[in-house]
């Protein structure tokens, strides 16, 4: 159950393959080891209107909610978020050049007891 959100601004349309940024992410995602093939979904969401910091029409985002089962240390969420934030910081690095960017992360545990899942890929990817 590992569920990347990618929200991004508006203006960055022109200056981001989304398509590709996602698969990096998806990519990165499988690399730890710790998550399922069939369970990994990526996706992006622009968002029409905003408001950042001090209302710069440059001003832009990308803010990325990772939501994950249970299961893993804190030590490998940690190095989950720190390779994913890499991937993304490093694909990402020319907009850091310009004074209007900001990339976040946050990793949040999915509480089982309030999580419902039906999924017919794992069979298929497990081989049955």
């Amino acid at each position: 159950m590992p569920h990347m959100a990618i929200e991004y601004s508006a203006n960055l349309e022109a200056s981001i393959d989304m398509t590709n940024l996602c698969r990096l992410v998806s990519r990165t995602i499988l690399d730890t080891g710790l998550f399922e093939h069939g369970a990994v979904r990526v996706r992006a969401f622009r968002a029409e209107a905003y408001a950042i910091a001090d209302l710069v029409s440059e001003n832009s985002f990308v803010d990325m909610s990772f939501r994950i089962g249970q299961g893993r240390s804190a030590q490998e969420k940690k190095l989950t978020g720190e390779a994913i934030f890499a991937a993304v910081s490093g694909h990402l690095a020319a907009l850091f050049a310009m004074p209007h960017f900001a990339l976040s992360l946050e990793i949040r545990e999915i509480d089982p007891e309030l999580s419902w899942k039906k999924n017919a890929i794992h069979p298929r990817l497990r081989g049955k």
